[in-house]
């Protein structure tokens, strides 16, 4: 750990980056635990739909305002872009406070939070543009794989203690801790002084250049750059946002609590354990990975595909699993996969893409993870309400043959980009 640590002293500016990411994601799990365990209190016949939903306004956003977004963290100053964000959607995460004991008001979750993530939609591609500008060159993966593991660690934890505030608290303060969270994450993007934006007349020229369409010009050019985009995509195929949940709800069943208070409470339990199963799997995936990956475009690309394998295989281990660790086992294994896969793919573009295309670059890379994430959580969704809590295994052993494709098409990318440059220098 000495090496990330070394990478914070020497980056002071993407370490300032970086503990506004720590507070903002913290709070998050006091949400997202907060909100699904009220949707499923609220709908217990219909939990499947209603969680889908939640998920879906949380991706559909994203993957349509994505575009925008990448052409408008090309043209603004990234810096303050993000600032921003973060004071919006702690405003909008104080709106929830409206939603909470009325059902008949449950379309205000669903609006609130298409408004959070239209925000968030900015908020991304930024920060991941940003972090080269503010970051020395050799530092970007360890620096990228920082950000990784501490999306991991907060996943891991956040989503614990989020579960037990919930529980404990209640979703008022669930609530008002997210809120405050993003405020605190504002202020200290507001101290971040190495970035400088450069600023351009906005000529007819300008408008050209960071355009959407040019940003396609480039990845059509430039397919070293373009295959990194299936990476993310490839790896969501199966939602595990959606299923958590309902295996939560599923072993609280068969606990046979006897009180309704006693089920939600378990429910919120057993969802912050199974996140934070996911969230230890993401935290030791770069680590691990990063024993056997120098760095090179072609060490990432094979270590890619070995998360791939890794997320694949964590689907049979779901599936077939009938106890709560052994559950929790396989949510480690995918999110060891996705965690590397994602840390890898943001390495690739930020290494070959010039800044100027890093908005819309990445934006894009957002936007074919989404929709994935969108069709993989309609599926999910449909499937759990058409087969009810029993099924849900027998939807996670589906989604395990779902996920060969990806890891044969990356296969693939690997061959062809050996084939292109037998001896890369980088």
């Amino acid at each position: 750990m000495i090496q990330y640590w070394r990478v914070l002293q020497q980056n002071p500016d993407f370490t300032r980056l970086w503990l506004a990411q720590v507070i903002s994601l913290t709070g998050d799990w006091f949400n997202t635990i907060a909100l699904s365990a009220l949707l499923i209190r609220y709908f217990p016949e219909n939990s499947g739909q209603a969680v889908s939903l939640l998920v879906l306004a949380r991706f559909i956003p994203l993957m349509v305002v994505s575009p925008i977004a990448g052409v408008l963290v090309d043209r603004f100053n990234r810096q303050h872009l993000i600032i921003g964000s973060n004071l919006l959607r702690a405003v909008v995460v104080l709106g929830f406070l409206f939603a909470l004991d009325d059902p008949s008001r449950v379309w205000l979750i669903y609006a609130l939070t298409i408004v959070q993530f239209i925000l968030s939609a900015v908020f991304e591609p930024a920060q991941s543009a940003m972090i080269p500008s503010v970051t020395r060159e050799q530092d970007l993966l360890l620096a990228n794989t920082l950000n990784s593991i501490t999306w991991s660690v907060i996943l891991a934890f956040g989503a614990a203690i989020g579960g037990i505030v919930a529980a404990q608290f209640g979703t008022i303060t669930a609530l008002i801790i997210d809120a405050i969270t993003f405020l605190l994450a504002a202020l200290v993007v507001m101290t971040v002084r190495s970035y400088r934006h450069e600023t351009r007349p906005m000529t007819v020229a300008h408008r050209e250049q960071t355009s959407f369409r040019e940003g396609l010009r480039y990845l059509r050019a430039h397919p070293e750059v373009a295959t990194a985009l299936i990476v993310k995509g490839g790896n969501s195929v199966g939602n595990v946002d959606t299923l958590i949940p309902i295996f939560a709800q599923l072993f609280v069943f068969m606990a046979a609590f006897s009180t309704l208070s006693e089920q939600e409470a378990y429910t919120q339990l057993y969802m912050g354990f199974l996140f934070s199963a996911f969230g230890v799997g993401a935290l030791i995936g770069p680590l691990i990975m990063n024993r056997f990956n120098d760095g090179s475009l072609r060490q990432l690309r094979r270590v890619i595909a070995v998360g791939f394998g890794l997320s694949m295989f964590s689907w049979l281990i779901i599936g077939t699993s009938g106890a709560l660790l052994v559950l929790g086992f396989g949510l480690i294994l995918r999110g060891m996969g996705g965690s590397g896969n994602w840390t890898y793919s943001n390495v690739i573009i930020q290494t070959l893409t010039p800044n100027h295309y890093l908005g819309r670059v990445f934006s894009l890379d957002m936007v074919i993870f989404q929709a994935v994430t969108i069709l993989s959580t309609l599926i999910h969704g449909q499937l759990v309400d058409l087969w009810g809590l029993n099924g849900v295994r027998v939807i996670a052993l589906g989604t395990f043959i779902f996920a060969l494709p990806p890891l044969l098409m990356w296969g693939m990318v690997v061959r062809w980009a050996e084939q292109r440059d037998p001896h890369p220098q980088t």
